[in-house]
């Protein structure tokens, strides 16, 4: 599974626009009762397409099929967020859809794309608060209304090339991750990176400042919702570290090695060909490393925290699948037995981790026995479990805020601001000038 924040702008935009009009003419809440149990086709859309997970999901659906032989479930992949809205928006929606992001789940919900599952769960009996973690509990819920649940979540920590790190040890703090990157780090006479400890720079896959900002315990938003990241210390703090390493290696001879890279999800990963000693990623990395160099020797560990903040040390940044009942939906009771079944049932979601090797969104999952759990994948698991791992709550403008704090570090990184605090202080104003501009559409 894998979030990407730049392709949702647009459906951000288009949500948005068309948020009052549904806010006027929101969709009847429909109680679930006893399915009738006649014979039903549903719809489920979803974005999954690897061969492994088109098998896990077929699995899982069979399973399905057999607790429940009258519903028959007709699944399409690769199915993005913009169809779905397209889709819901003409009258055409499906029974089920399954979103990658949790970035617009504050708009889905405020939009009724999706719809309310609360009077599901609770004819259903299912008490969210005791069956998800806290954690992923807040990003599937807004403003009191939970239009989606989580299916399988994302956890992020690092990643090490043991051959590379010549022995050291996976690094615990800032400071320690600077000087470990700059001893690991090979050059080229000339001065080109041929091999770096780790690439600091926001631009760098999985090092958004999403992922990053957990490792100094930066806030994104003020309990009003409007923007945090110019007030907090925090940011700042970590932004400095950035750049004073991206500065060490050369922003221009770091971006003409960033560049030289092959794509995040294959096989040329720099991670994977060894081009790089450590490097921030998600747990279904493991699985890809599996099937691309099966012979890496390689470690995993949580990401390094602000050297004052050792306690936080094992946390992680937190997201993942969502699945709900669309507006519209032409066999709501159907399509709630198979969201309860995906998002609840303990094997469905032990099945599909086992595959996909995504972490299961359940506590009962999470202890079940049957979940295969080796030395890496059990880094990603601690981390979903750590107190101090969080999650971006749902935001209306999730997407918009994600961009906006990027462009400026960009900015930053590559020496074409003027100061730190007047990049921090014009990310601010435009989170807030776009929340008060959201607030009054």
């Amino acid at each position: 599974m894998k979030r990407v924040v730049t392709a949702l702008a647009g459906l951000t935009l288009a949500l948005t626009a068309c948020t009052a009009g549904n806010q006027a003419a929101a969709p009847p809440k429909i109680e679930p009762s006893a399915t009738s149990h006649e014979p039903v086709t549903i719809k489920f859309w979803h974005g999954f397409s690897a061969d492994n997970e088109l098998q896990a999901f077929s699995d899982t659906l069979a399973a399905f099929q057999k607790k429940f032989p009258w519903i028959t479930v007709k699944p399409t992949k690769a199915v993005q967020d913009d169809q779905i809205l397209q889709a819901v928006r003409g009258g055409n929606a499906p029974d089920v859809a399954l979103s990658f992001t949790t970035d617009s789940v504050a708009t889905f919900c405020k939009s009724n794309v999706f719809q309310d599952l609360n009077p599901y769960l609770a004819a259903s009996k299912i008490d969210a608060a005791a069956l998800f973690p806290k954690v992923i509990d807040q990003y599937t819920q807004y403003a009191g209304k939970r239009c989606v649940l989580p299916m399988l979540a994302d956890a992020y920590g690092l990643y090490y090339n043991k051959k590379l790190m010549q022995g050291n040890e996976p690094p615990k703090t800032l400071s320690e991750l600077a000087d470990l990157t700059k001893k690991l780090t090979v050059r080229d006479p000339d001065g080109t990176i041929k091999v770096a400890g780790f690439v600091p720079t926001s631009q760098m896959y999985e090092n958004a400042p999403l992922h990053t900002g957990v490792m100094v315990g930066a806030k994104w938003t003020n309990p009003d919702g409007t923007s945090a990241i110019g007030s907090d210390p925090q940011w700042k703090k970590l932004m400095t570290w950035q750049k004073d390493l991206t500065d060490w290696f050369g922003y221009d001879k770091l971006e003409k090695f960033r560049k030289s890279f092959g794509d995040e999800w294959s096989a040329d990963n720099p991670f994977e060909k060894g081009k790089v000693a450590m490097a921030i990623d998600g747990e279904w990395r493991t699985a890809m490393i599996s099937g691309d160099v099966p012979g890496l020797d390689y470690g995993t560990a949580p990401m390094p925290v602000a050297d004052e903040q050792p306690e936080r040390y094992g946390a992680g940044f937190i997201a993942g699948t969502v699945i709900g009942v669309p507006r519209g939906a032409p066999h709501p009771e159907a399509a709630w037995e198979l969201v309860k079944y995906l998002t609840t049932d303990t094997d469905s979601l032990v099945t599909l981790s086992n595959a996909i090797r995504n972490v299961p969104s359940t506590l009962p999952a999470l202890r079940s026995p049957n979940l295969k759990i080796d030395e890496h994948f059990k880094t990603f698991l601690d981390i979903f479990a750590n107190p101090s791992s969080v999650t971006l709550p749902a935001h209306i403008n999730s997407v918009f805020n994600q961009q906006t704090l990027q462009e400026a570090q960009i900015k930053w990184e590559s020496g074409r601001a003027p100061s730190l605090d007047s990049v921090l202080t014009d990310v601010d104003k435009k989170i807030n000038d776009k929340l008060k501009l959201t607030a009054g559409g």
